[in-house]
């Protein structure tokens, strides 16, 4: 049987992957940007080169792989992705059930993700999460300037809200991710949809494959 744990006073979520399922939309566009300029990726292989990682590590990690990328290249990727992403992209299964359910007991949940904040009004906007989050319960790498697995993007959420790092509960599905999260001294549940989660374990999550197992892994009965 899956362990529970206790009822946490504050549950942090991820956005791409766990709130909307956008990582293999975003990274279909960075692969074929990049096989252009030098670096022949697939979009699988781009999802597992980059996942978690905010665009200046992107790009840094990139050149290091033989890319040769102008300046202004975060820009211009932003651009191609940004327009596909307008098409829509859909949410993660039951994951607004989880929300719900969250409300229903009266704790507070937000969103800190590496992404900027205009990439998450595009994909969270049409499902109504980004005017539920984006007032103050929405946490940047862009605009913090501290980017996972450095512990400070989840410890300025903890302190938003005021609520100690070991009563938060993070859900990730990123190795970034969940190794930021145990950094910051918060519970992680790694969220994978497509794997094992193998990675997400060995980062210290406990993984769990659907969210209608959430809300009993967090001790909501």
């Amino acid at each position: 049987m899956p362990k529970t744990y206790p009822r946490p006073e504050l549950v942090i979520f991820d956005c791409d992957g766990v709130l909307v399922d956008s990582e293999r939309v975003f990274n279909a566009v960075l692969a074929e940007d990049l096989s252009s300029r030098g670096l022949a990726l697939t979009t699988e292989v781009s999802m597992t080169t980059f996942a978690g990682l905010a665009m200046p590590e992107v790009a840094t990690r990139a050149r290091a792989m033989g890319a040769t990328l102008p300046q202004n290249w975060i820009a211009e990727v932003y651009d191609t992705a940004y327009a596909t992403l307008r098409r829509g992209v859909p949410l993660v299964p039951g994951v607004m059930d989880v929300i719900a359910r969250l409300d229903q007991e009266g704790i507070p949940s937000c969103v800190v993700s590496n992404g900027s904040e205009e990439k998450m009004q595009i994909t969270l906007g049409p499902h109504g999460l980004w005017d539920r989050y984006h007032a103050g319960a929405m946490f940047s790498a862009h605009t913090l300037k501290v980017a996972k697995p450095d512990p400070g993007i989840f410890l300025a959420a903890a302190t938003h809200f005021n609520v100690q790092a070991r009563a938060c509960v993070v859900i990730e599905d990123s190795n970034t991710g969940a190794r930021g999260a145990a950094r910051a001294g918060m519970q992680c549940f790694g969220y994978a949809a497509h794997d094992d989660g193998a990675a997400l374990a060995a980062e210290g999550a406990e993984v769990f494959h659907h969210m209608a197992e959430l809300p009993h892994r967090l001790g909501l009965g």
